[in-house]
């Protein structure tokens, strides 16, 4: 069945309960909406705002939304795209697009104004809806999107080239629309990149999506009892599929803004919370301000918290250990994914596995793995091969791009392009990757866009990035600059040059160096890496 069914059947079953929190620590005054079932709180011990909606008033939001979108000329198979940073409207306009027999097409929140053009372009989207941290790069670009036909304002202060989505919306019928939707129809167009740095459309259908909720719920158990505390961006498939295995257990979710260490476990505590996902950053941070003394845990009441997982960036098995030596009484978990296999969980530790932190586990629930060589043969056990995967939540196809498909997609296998071995005991590790993906605090960073800035530069000759290990973050980004003859720079100069990149993509370290190529003019970034992040750094992607 559709995922929708599962937001139907819980207003049905549970209309009265809490489905979602929002949970603002960042602001201090957010103006009503015009949906008048949002209340909005202000709690005494975080400082923070509060809103919550049942799952009879998220069906309705949701209903409502499919209507609009219906009601202006949206039909079965067109294209949704959303951008709005995490919020008690983004999951019911998410359903709504669904209910509406479209696409929901989430889009990243860091994008720039070209990159938002070049996805909505490729996705063929129809209808793109906006949050007000988006007025000027969608205004950069409003006049080169012409395949959009609709454009519509999530929020207050409706700029002029929008029209005002929550006005229009609150005054549809909240009546489930009835549009007919199987397994195998589509349901959603999320991005990841290829090669080159640019981001490339993965399709997936309603199975894969009901797939991951089944997936998440068998290795996480969620109950009704269960409380999400949802942290990540719900753009991303992590954070939306483990928060389907609240959907499917019809429990309660928090959507938190603020990574604060006191910020999150005020959260925790406050909500009762009992299964969080961390980013390592966050959780290194947590530990960190508990050792300063900055948090009192005996200040908080935390009891019901039992689960921490944690993924999207490898994690140090130290940094778990460290975890168990303060929380001893949680179960930890992580799972290995990508967008093209619907986020997270082909591969799962498992909470009973904790001796194997290291490793990304074995195959999930619905999910075959192997390992093969270039030929395509598997490898023999302790051997090192590109990593497959195949199940149900094994994505489509690349949207508009048949040789990228061709290229990943045999057989139902997905070949996901990292290189991993499995030891005796059946456990895979991953040991590398084919792709140059720096993954920094949970973020991919393509260094093709970057190193194709860098070269802008009339002083820079040439330039490499590649990812070098940091404690907290993972990974950050190494720019290697090769100066043109007779040039100088300082390291200050190229930092005030790539203001122009977004925060998240600036390298985070400059080296002058000569940049090794192969005969065939490529860039040798394992000797790049072998320079400067040393022989035995091992590089893995982890998601959730």
């Amino acid at each position: 069945m559709p995922i929708t069914k599962y937001l139907e059947n819980n207003a049905k079953n549970y209309p009265n309960e809490v489905a979602l929190v929002e949970l603002n620590s960042e602001v201090r005054e957010i103006r009503r909406t015009t949906w008048r079932e949002y209340e909005l709180i202000e709690s005494s011990k975080t400082s923070a705002y509060r809103r919550e909606i049942t799952w009879r008033v998220f069906d309705e939001k949701a209903n409502r939304c499919a209507n609009f979108l219906i009601s202006r000329g949206i039909k079965k198979g067109d294209k949704v795209a959303i951008l709005m940073m995490n919020g008690i409207e983004w999951l019911p306009i998410y359903f709504g697009a669904l209910k509406a027999g479209a696409l929901a097409v989430p889009l990243n929140f860091r994008y720039t104004a070209e990159e938002i053009r070049y996805c909505l372009d490729l996705a063929d989207a129809d209808a793109l809806l906006f949050g007000p941290e988006f007025i000027g790069r969608i205004e950069e670009i409003v006049d080169n999107i012409p395949k959009v036909k609709l454009i519509f304002y999530v929020g207050d202060g409706c700029p002029v080239f929008a029209e005002n989505y929550l006005h229009l919306a609150a005054n549809e019928s909240s009546a489930n629309p009835e549009i007919e939707l199987t397994d195998d129809d589509y349901a959603a167009i999320y991005f990841s990149s290829g090669t080159t740095g640019f981001p490339k459309a993965i399709l997936h259908k309603h199975m894969s999506l009901m797939h991951s909720a089944a997936c998440e719920q068998k290795h996480h158990g969620q109950t009704h009892d269960d409380v999400f505390l949802c942290i990540p961006p719900l753009y991303h498939t992590g954070a939306k599929m483990h928060w389907f295995g609240s959907l499917i257990s019809a429990s309660r979710a928090v959507l938190l803004t603020g990574v604060k260490p006191e910020t999150i476990i005020s959260a925790a505590s406050d909500e009762k919370c009992s299964i969080v996902w961390l980013l390592v950053p966050w959780a290194q941070d947590i530990l960190d301000a508990i050792d300063a003394g900055r948090i009192d845990l005996t200040k908080y009441d935390l009891s019901k918290w039992r689960l921490m997982h944690i993924g999207a960036q490898p994690v140090p098995p130290s940094l778990i250990k460290r975890w168990k030596a303060v929380f001893p009484n949680h179960d930890y978990d992580t799972n290995y994914g990508l967008s093209e296999s619907i986020g997270p969980g082909c591969v799962h530790l498992g909470i009973e596995n904790i001796h194997k932190v290291g490793a990304i586990g074995v195959p999930g629930y619905g999910w075959e793995v192997k390992i093969v060589d270039e030929k395509k043969n598997e490898v023999a056990q302790g051997d090192v091969g590109e990593l497959a995967v195949k199940g149900p939540g094994v994505m489509t196809c690349y949207y508009r791009d048949e040789k990228a498909t061709n290229d990943v997609l045999k057989d139902g296998w997905l070949y996901t392009g990292d290189m991993a071995m499995q030891d005796e005991d059946g456990f895979i590790f991953l040991v590398d990757r084919k792709k140059d993906v720096i993954i920094t605090g949970g973020e991919n960073l393509y260094p093709v866009q970057i190193e194709d800035y860098l070269r802008s530069n009339p002083k820079i000759k040439d330039t490499a990035v590649i990812g070098l290990p940091d404690a907290r973050l993972g990974e950050i980004a190494a720019a290697i600059i090769e100066l043109k003859d007779g040039e100088s720079m300082t390291e200050e100069e190229v930092n005030d040059f790539c203001r122009e990149l977004p925060r998240y993509k600036r390298p985070r370290k400059v080296i002058f160096a000569v940049i090794p190529r192969n005969p065939t003019g490529k860039i040798e970034k394992p000797k790049l890496r072998k320079m400067y992040c040393g022989e035995s750094l091992v590089k893995t992607q982890i998601s959730g």
